[in-house]
């Protein structure tokens, strides 16, 4: 993302997994707030954690004091294994929260996810959830105070319940996945939709919007 990030690489499920770590800016945060995991698009159609929707959640965390992490996603760039429709990258980011958390114990979650990542988020956190409820802390800890989903793969996938404070940023003219989709599954958990007017689904020339409507609704 800049000159501060920081490439690591854990050991997930199916191998290496290639990783990525940026520190909200140390005068406005000496403190972190929180820890942020990102999830990028679909990995058999050139989704990776460079994503410039992935790298603009990223930056929408750091401006909130976030701990912003991302990571590829197993069969992606250096990252070992092989596309597992979900399932598989699922565990990869339940992976990657456990090692986070060896850092940044206490500090609460959150989760954001563009396409694709979308899904993987809103799976682990309902794995959060249930982790939750069964005896014995978890090594993942609590669920997630929070999600930000862009572009929810809503029709593409079987995509769960989320929580009632869930952040969803669509783009008007999303020609992968219809607005119309996104709003038959959040209209039966009324959730909002922002929706952003002329986006595309990789809200070309539109990105700043993602990052502004973050910090802007984070607090309300």
């Amino acid at each position: 993302m800049n000159a501060q990030t920081t490439p690591f690489s854990i050991s997930g499920p199916a191998g290496a997994l290639e990783c990525a770590l940026d520190l909200p800016d140390a005068e406005l945060f000496p403190t972190p707030r929180g820890l942020a995991l990102v999830a990028h698009p679909h990995p058999l159609f050139g989704g990776t954690m460079d994503n410039k929707v992935a790298h603009t959640l990223a930056r929408g965390f750091l401006a909130l004091g976030y701990v912003a992490v991302r990571m590829n996603f197993r069969g992606v760039g250096q990252s070992a294994g092989v596309y597992d429709e979900g399932h598989g990258e699922t565990d990869d980011m339940a992976a990657l929260l456990v090692h986070m958390r060896q850092t940044y114990p206490a500090l609460p979650l959150a989760l954001g996810g563009f396409s694709f990542g979308t899904f993987v988020q809103s799976q682990l956190q309902q794995r959060l959830i249930a982790d939750a409820s069964a005896v014995g802390a978890p090594a993942a800890g609590a669920p997630a105070e929070r999600l930000v989903l862009v572009g929810a793969a809503a029709g593409k996938w079987p995509m769960p319940t989320v929580p009632a404070n869930s952040i969803l940023i669509h783009g008007e003219l999303d020609e992968t996945i219809p607005l119309s989709a996104v709003f038959e599954w959040a209209r039966p958990q009324d959730i909002p939709v922002i929706v952003i007017p002329g986006a595309d689904h990789f809200f070309h020339r539109r990105l700043q919007h993602i990052k502004n409507l973050m910090v802007e609704m984070w607090h309300r």
